[in-house]
C-alpha cells in the first residue's frame, strides 16, 4: 500500500507520515515546510513547495493577521493546485483538510486511491457558528472564515472516502451538521514521550500552567478569570504561547496575577510542564488539544472543558476534570480541590502519567491510521 501525505505544514500529518515511513507505506510527502523539517522521513519522499505557504506562517507567527487573512486563501488555493500537478501514483491520498480539493479529485479520477479528509477541529461551520458566538460574547469583532475556503472544505467533506476526525467531540460536530456516520473516522492523536517526560519539581509552589494560543477561542477569559480573578486565593499561574490581540485588554485587567513567557521551544516545554502542579486548558473550540497529553506526559493532572477532545484522553475524576465551556467557577472549584487535596493531585498526576504512557503516542495512532485504511480498501468503496 503506497500512501502520499498533504500536509502545508507540520500539523499531526508530519507524525502521521514519519509512521507511515516507519510501516514502509508512505510514498510521498507534499509539504509548505523544507524537506529537512519534516522529522523521520527520508528527503527523497519529501516534495516540498514553500514560499506561498511559508509567508504566511511567519505572517501568523509575528502577528501580521490582517496579511495572514488576505494571504491565505491565495496559499491554500495555490498549495492545492502544486501538489495536484505533482501526485504520484498512490493507493491512499491522505490531506489535511481544506488543502487537497483538487488533488483529491485527481487521486480518485486517476489512480482510483482512497482520499482521506484530515480535519484536526470541529466541522467548519460549527467552528465559524461557535467562534461568531464567542466574539460577540465579548463584543469584539469577529472576522469570519472565508467563504470560499469554507465551501472548498465542504467540498472536500463530500468528495473524500473517508475523514478522519481526533475526538468525539468533533466528531459530534459532524454528526450534528449532517456527515453520514459512515465516513467519520474517530483517532485520537498521540504524544512524543520522548520529547515530554517529568522532571522533580523544584519548589512547593501550587502553580496552574497553560500552554498554547493565546487567544478567545482557548477560551483565555474563562482561565484567567478561574486562576488569576480578584476572588482567587493567590495562585501562581503561569502563560506560555503566542498572543493574539484580542486577548490583550483580557490580560491587562489581570495584571500582576499570572506570567506570560511568551513562545517556548517546544523540546524546552516539558521543564515549565513539570514546575507545575495542574495543566488547565478553558478551549470553546479544538478538536484534540495536543498540549493536554503533554501535561499528562509531565505528569500533570487536566482540567479541561468538554470542546477540547479530553473525553478521548482521560476520565473525568481519574486523571483530572473535565468541565463545560464558558464556566469559570467549575475550573476554579478543581483547581482549590487539587491545592487543598495534595493527596488526590499527586495521585491524578500518576494516573495521568501511566494513562498517556498506555496511549504509546503516535506509533499506536500510525496503527490505528493504518487499520482504516486497509479495512476501507478490503470492503472496496
Amino acid at each position: 500500500m503506497k500512501v502520499c501525505v498533504g500536509s502545508p505544514g507540520r500539523f499531526t500529518t508530519f507524525n502521521l507520515a514519519r509512521e507511515l515511513e516507519r510501516h514502509g507505506h508512505l510514498h510521498t510527502v507534499y509539504t509548505g515546510f523544507p524537506p529537512w523539517k519534516v522529522d523521520g522521513v527520508p528527503r527523497e519522499r519529501v516534495r516540498s513547495w514553500p514560499w506561498l505557504i511559508s509567508t504566511r506562517m511567519l505572517a501568523s507567527k509575528w502577528g501580521f493577521r490582517w496579511f495572514e487573512r488576505s494571504w491565505n486563501r491565495l496559499a491554500t488555493e495555490n498549495f492545492d493546485n502544486w501538489m495536484s500537478h505533482r501526485l504520484e501514483p498512490c493507493d491512499v491520498f491522505h490531506c489535511l483538510s481544506g488543502f487537497g480539493i483538487g488533488t483529491h479529485q485527481i487521486a480518485k479520477e486517476r489512480y482510483s486511491a482512497l482520499t482521506i479528509c484530515d480535519r484536526g477541529s470541529a466541522h467548519i461551520l460549527y467552528q465559524d457558528e461557535i467562534l461568531a458566538e464567542e466574539y460577540a460574547r465579548w463584543g469584539i469583532e469577529y472576522n469570519p472564515i472565508d467563504r470560499r475556503l469554507v465551501e472548498r472544505e465542504l467540498q472536500e467533506y463530500d468528495l473524500c472516502d473517508l475523514i478522519f476526525v481526533p475526538s468525539s467531540f468533533a466528531y459530534r460536530s459532524f454528526v450534528e451538521k449532517g456527515v453520514p456516520e459512515a465516513k467519520l473516522v474517530k483517532i485520537p492523536y498521540g504524544v512524543d514521550l520522548s520529547l515530554f517526560r517529568p522532571l522533580p519539581k523544584e519548589d512547593d509552589v501550587f502553580r496552574v500552567i497553560y500552554v498554547g494560543a493565546m487567544s478567545l477561542r482557548k477560551g483565555i477569559p474563562y482561565l484567567l478569570d478561574a486562576t488569576a480573578g480578584r476572588d482567587v486565593p493567590k495562585l501562581e499561574v503561569w502563560l506560555i504561547g503566542g498572543l493574539d490581540p484580542e486577548v490583550k485588554p483580557f490580560l491587562a485587567r489581570y495584571e500582576g496575577r499570572y506570567r506570560y513567557f511568551g513562545i517556548i521551544p517546544r523540546s524546552n516545554l516539558y521543564k515549565y510542564y513539570s514546575q507545575a502542579s495542574v495543566f488547565v486548558i478553558a478551549s470553546i473550540e479544538e478538536g484534540f488539544g495536543l498540549v493536554q497529553a503533554q501535561a499528562m506526559a509531565c505528569g500533570l493532572p487536566v482540567i479541561a472543558t468538554t470542546n477540547s477532545g479530553a473525553e478521548n484522553l482521560f476520565t473525568d475524576g481519574v486523571e483530572g476534570f473535565i468541565v463545560p465551556i464558558r464556566d469559570p467557577e467549575a475550573i476554579r472549584d478543581r483547581v482549590l480541590y487539587l491545592r487543598k487535596h495534595r493527596d488526590v493531585r499527586d495521585e491524578m498526576g500518576r494516573a495521568a502519567l501511566q494513562r498517556v504512557r498506555k496511549l504509546r503516542g503516535w506509533e499506536s495512532y500510525g496503527e490505528q491510521v493504518l487499520a482504516a485504511y486497509r479495512q476501507v480498501i478490503s470492503v472496496g468503496r
